[in-house]
């Protein structure tokens, strides 16, 4: 295995630790940031764990974190997020998780989302394939919108209107909405507004498993703002539909 990628799943394991000790526990400590978002003591202490780590074993590598900002300016950066969904882990809904990603050169080339309270890691190294829980993933074939499962949180147009279009549409947002595309059981997740620690590791887990990911215009980046993640028969047509 990748060694970059093994490094990546066993921080997984250890924040997947800390995640679970606190999550439902009536002693969280949660505060509200400057962007109004929650924080919890958990947050906070995966992240220092993981940068503690990538200093100890991977010297001179940049990160950039949502809690503690950017640290670094090699051309190899971690990009992480300690707890994607945290307003999901403060009210004990256990879709939330720990995404972890490499990048190189400006290309994501690690990729890991932890899910511990649903029992599901899924993760993708480039060339490597994406994988859940060990098992290989693959896209779906659905070739038109009219067919196609769809998630999305957005309430405007022309989201509402692509939403109309579609065979089902859902609301399954951060992570978990990506994941089922790259799993084949969603073909089209969009999300207008994300951080780019909330889609490093989702683009190479979707690309892996054969999708494409872009934020809503159709560009290939992780840090546009936006997130887009379809089977890829689908993806200029919903590019075109969200113009």
């Amino acid at each position: 295995m990748n060694r970059d990628l093994q490094l990546a799943l066993e921080l997984a394991d250890a924040a997947d630790e800390i995640t679970m000790k606190a999550f439902r526990s009536s002693s969280l400590g949660v505060r509200t940031k400057s962007d109004q978002s929650p924080v919890t003591e958990a947050d906070e202490a995966v992240e220092r764990m993981i940068r503690a780590s990538l200093e100890r074993e991977r010297a001179g590598d940049g990160i950039l974190g949502e809690e503690f900002g950017v640290s670094g300016d090699s051309a190899r950066r971690w990009v992480l997020d300690p707890i994607d969904a945290t307003k999901n882990f403060i009210r004990g809904i256990p879709v939330f998780g720990t995404l972890i990603a490499l990048e190189e050169q400006g290309r994501i080339t690690v990729g890991v989302v932890s899910a511990p309270a649903m029992a599901r890691r899924w993760w993708a190294s480039a060339g490597g394939g994406a994988f859940r829980n060990g098992e290989l993933l693959q896209v779906s074939r659905v070739a038109s919108i009219e067919e196609a499962y769809l998630s999305s949180y957005a309430l405007t147009e022309p989201y509402l209107t692509l939403a109309r279009r579609s065979a089902r549409a859902c609301a399954f947002s951060d992570f978990w909405a990506h994941m089922l595309v790259a799993e084949g059981a969603l073909d089209v997740a969009v999300e207008p507004r994300l951080a780019p620690w909330d889609m490093a590791p989702l683009q190479i887990i979707v690309e892996e498993a054969g999708g494409r990911f872009t934020d809503v215009q159709g560009n290939a980046r992780y840090d546009g703002g936006s997130g887009l993640s379809t089977n890829g028969l689908l993806h200029d047509a919903v590019v075109e539909a969200l113009r």
